[in-house]
């Protein structure tokens, strides 16, 4: 499972075994016969792309190990060393160095080959033809209502995508209707193929409830038939894959795929390198694959970007474009690619000009991505695979979250901090400089909502579930007096303070204890006897004895109630890292940063924060933190486009 950015191991614990591990493969050089010259270049480089992956990189430039205008020289002695391999044929080496320099350990540049030959697959095989009947189909799903404005519905343009093609990655902001989409490309399916075996995942436990939970919702549109025949739980791909945890393996792999005619994934932005290798792999031949997420969220813990990667290009040929058209009943030339329909052609490396409400957000491209999309696509091997949701239904044009999530995504710091100063939109607050004090304050004002139902209702699980999902405290860090440990310190203490009023029998822990009626705690570790899962959250409330039990949220509906003393590593969770709270929404968001600079502090995470709110975001930040953020986009270094470029050529 994906971890926090602060929760990766410790620097000096990663440096270590960096060093550990430089050591091996110097003494490993050595045994070849290489030269203490090319060993010791080798151990260097070994060091240097181990600390890269443990911080998220599945590669390392080969000029960030080398220093200026040394890297002729390094690449020589590397490939002298014995202990790195070069493509095609890398051999069992434990380093690669590719033809643009970048370097691997082996394992990273064997999983974005599978990756990149499994993903070709998908796209390559031939498009299927979208029937009359699913056209009409489409059109009954996707019809406009009174006084909508005649344009691409690209929610129907992404359905009929995945009708056609064996792969489609569908990118979406919050709001722009991912899940509805799929709700109904699924119903097109089934009357295209009755017994269709469709399979949901998410890469977490919090994300795939949540997705069985909005596609339930949304079956409610369909007729009974279809309804019934639509999955009914959402499995962690972790669940799906069969995963073992003693051995560190899954069931199914290549050998023994899953079972299923069509897998969905859901917060596919969460998917690292490894992960996403696996899971493809175990797709069986034939089957469909669609995978969902924001390309401008932020990318998993672990290392690689795969997702935004896979979304860089969403340029179409002029045959799928004529036939979408069709399907859609638009006129032809109705759909343009976001990429052709920018203007020129911004820096790989830079953010594109960008509205949540009205068109593409964000950048277009991973960094060191090393091509502009609309130079990457020709060769790529996924031209017709990907559509980015381009209108957002949670927020229009105008509205303050929507505004400040496009002034982060376009790396407009200037524009956002004039905005905010004016305070131009009730729906965000500015509350600068950003002080510990003023963070507990704003989140005991928003959690007053949660401590006064449980006041009226202490057994009422519903009430209380429904009042803590209205607001919640989202941290940039962990550590210190902006962070997440000493903010829910703080707030069991308010708490505490605020549900003096339950009677004494349900309080009855007493201080020394960290329980107490109402208070939340989050999952920090997987376990499968309980099926409970790292980033899972739930509610200590009493039953109908008195007693605390811990009450999670059970696909399908209703509660499932856990003792305290049986829950595996958890803490309190009032406050939660913005890391730990993707797949998610709420109601109102306070968004804590640290008073100082932190290479934490990104454009993502500062994005992915605020557009976990739907109505309200209270922002605690000084002015620097806040220009830091908006102004440092995550650098990740990958060879996935290259490996694509490769496979396709």
């Amino acid at each position: 499972m994906n971890r926090d950015e602060d929760d990766r191991p410790g620097s000096a614990a990663a440096r270590q075994l960096a060093a550990a591990f430089a050591g091996h493969v110097q003494h490993w050089s050595r045994q070849t016969g290489a030269s203490d010259e090319a060993a010791a270049a080798a151990a260097r480089a070994a060091e240097a792309v181990s600390l890269a992956t443990s911080s998220g990189d599945a590669c390392l430039p080969l000029a960030q190990v080398a220093g200026p205008g040394d890297a002729a020289a390094l690449r020589a002695l590397l490939l002298a060393s014995g202990v790195v391999g070069a493509p095609p044929q890398p051999g069992t080496r434990p380093l690669v160095l590719d033809g643009g320099d970048r370097l691997y350990l082996h394992r990273y540049y064997d999983y974005e080959q599978r990756l990149a030959g499994r993903l070709l697959q998908l796209a390559g095989r031939a498009p299927q033809p979208i029937a009359a009947a699913l056209r009409d189909r489409l059109a009954m799903l996707f019809q406009r209502g009174p006084g909508e404005p005649a344009e691409v519905d690209w929610q129907q343009v992404a359905a009929a995508l995945a009708l056609r093609q064996g792969l489609a990655v569908i990118s979406g902001g919050p709001g722009t209707g991912k899940t509805t989409t799929v709700a109904r490309l699924l119903a097109c399916l089934l009357e295209q193929q009755t017994d269709a075996r469709i399979v949901l995942a998410a890469p977490t436990g919090k994300a795939a409830a949540r997705m069985g939970e909005a596609l339930r919702e949304r079956a409610a549109e369909f007729p009974a038939p279809v309804r019934d025949r639509l999955p009914g739980e959402a499995f962690t791909v972790h669940r799906l894959l069969g995963y073992h945890p003693g051995r560190g393996s899954f069931r199914h792999d290549a050998a023994n795929p899953l079972v299923l005619d069509v897998l969905v994934v859901d917060e596919a932005s969460m998917l690292d390198l490894a992960l996403a290798t696996r899971l493809l792999e175990a797709v069986p031949p034939g089957a469909r694959v669609i995978l969902l997420g924001d390309k401008d969220q932020l990318a998993a813990v672990e290392s690689g970007a795969v997702f935004s990667e896979l979304c860089a290009d969403p340029s179409m040929g002029e045959a799928c474009r004529a036939e979408l058209e069709a399907a859609c009943g638009l006129p032809a030339g109705a759909i343009q690619s976001p990429v052709a329909a920018s203007v020129g052609l911004p820096s790989p490396n830079r953010a594109m000009p960008a509205s949540i409400g009205t068109h593409p957000p964000g950048r277009v491209i991973p960094a060191n991505a090393g091509i502009h999309p609309q130079l990457a696509q020709p060769a790529t091997g996924l031209s017709d695979s990907v559509v980015w949701l381009q209108r957002s239904y949670r927020f229009q044009a105008g509205s303050g979250i929507g505004q400040l999530a496009a002034f982060i995504n376009a790396d407009r710091g200037d524009e956002a901090v004039q905005w905010l100063r004016a305070g131009g939109d009730s729906g965000v607050a500015w509350h600068e400089p950003g002080t510990g004090a003023q963070a507990i304050a704003l989140a005991r004002a928003g959690l007053q909502r949660y401590f006064d139902a449980l006041l009226a209702a202490p057994q009422d699980v519903d009430a209380a579930s429904q009042a803590f999902a209205a607001f919640r405290v989202l941290c940039a860090v962990r550590e210190g007096p902006h962070g997440v440990e000493a903010l829910n310190q703080a707030l069991a203490q308010q708490a505490r303070q605020a549900l003096a009023g339950l009677p004494d029998a349900l309080r009855r822990e007493g201080s020394a204890s960290p329980w107490f009626a109402g208070r939340p705690v989050m999952v920090l570790a997987n376990d499968y006897a309980l099926q409970l899962f790292n980033g899972d959250i739930g509610l200590a409330l009493p039953d109908e004895r008195g007693e605390l039990q811990v009450y999670f949220p059970q696909a399908g509906g209703g509660w499932r109630a856990v003792s305290p003393v049986r829950l595996p590593a958890h803490e309190t969770a009032f406050a939660m890292t913005v890391h730990k709270s993707q797949g998610s929404e709420f109601g109102a968001v306070l968004l804590v940063l640290p008073a100082a600079d932190s290479k934490v502090l990104t454009r993502e995470l500062l994005y992915t924060g605020v557009t976990r709110a739907k109505t309200r975001v209270d922002l605690v930040a000084g002015e620097a933190a806040l220009r830091a953020a908006i102004g440092r986009g995550t650098e990740r270094h990958t060879g996935l486009l290259a490996r694509l470029r490769e496979g396709a050529g």
